[in-house]
């Protein structure tokens, strides 16, 4: 069955740790679907770009591509970046963009999933409140969203989850720490939501520091993992063929 080619896109950045995470996430999504083409390409700072990826594939007789944003809210990159970019791709490819990854509840038991090797148990979760510690965003849909899943995480048994911005919006990850102490929160911890790290994730463990807990970001998780493919199945079959089963 003809199977379009899977590109992720990813932001980029300086830091080789995240290029190095896009990768892994790759590489586990190629080792669960067995015979798909995933390409990763970068909007920026890493290699390939979106624009040579997309030139690469053409080059090469691809007719069909779905580009996924490795993105977890739908802000500016999701909703202007990327489709420019995508927008200068040659006549000749069609090409399907998915949803980005949030919300999702993939994402939530990720977030679970790294609380837990931080060394936080179930019985764990009365006594411990939680920063939710994002990048940060100036869209309004992207700062509702991370209150949101703020709320469902609360809903899981944690005594409290605030959110926090390492850049754009308010509050810091600090002052969210910070305010979890006053309301008399016996064990704080903070979890970043963001997919790989980098120059925001620094700054977020940065204002960990007075947590007692500071968990990984979500990088290759199996959830993640999973969940790509979920968002690639979900635009093959808006584009009318039928998804693969993991």
């Amino acid at each position: 069955m003809h199977r379009p080619v899977l590109l992720v896109i990813a932001h980029g950045s300086r830091d080789p740790r995240h290029a190095a995470t896009v990768h892994a996430l790759v590489r586990r999504a190629r080792a669960l679907r067995p015979g798909l083409r995933v390409e990763a390409a970068f909007l920026d700072f890493n290699t390939p770009s979106v624009p040579e990826a997309l030139d690469r594939l053409a080059d090469e007789g691809v007719r069909d591509v779905v580009a996924l944003p490795l993105l977890l809210t739908r802000a500016f990159h999701a909703k202007a970046d990327i489709p420019a970019a995508l927008g200068r791709a040659p006549a000749r490819l069609n090409i399907r963009l998915a949803d980005v990854l949030g919300p999702s509840p993939l994402l939530l038991a990720a977030l679970e999933r790294r609380l837990s090797e931080a060394g936080l148990s179930p019985a764990d979760k009365c006594s411990t409140g939680v920063v939710l510690a994002s990048a940060g965003s100036t869209d309004p849909e992207a700062i509702a969203v991370i209150a949101e899943i703020a709320r469902e995480l609360r809903h899981t048994g944690w005594c409290a989850v605030r959110p926090a911005f390492a850049s754009a919006a308010l509050p810091r990850t600090e002052d969210a720490v910070r305010a979890l102490r006053a309301q008399g929160v016996r064990r704080v911890a903070v979890a970043p939501y963001v997919i790989a790290p980098g120059f925001l994730p620094d700054r977020i463990a940065r204002g960990a520091e007075e947590a007692d807990v500071l968990s990984e970001v979500l990088g290759a998780t199996p959830e993640l993992v999973t969940l790509l493919l979920h968002r690639y199945d979900e635009a093959r079959v808006r584009g009318g063929i039928p998804a693969l089963s993991v």
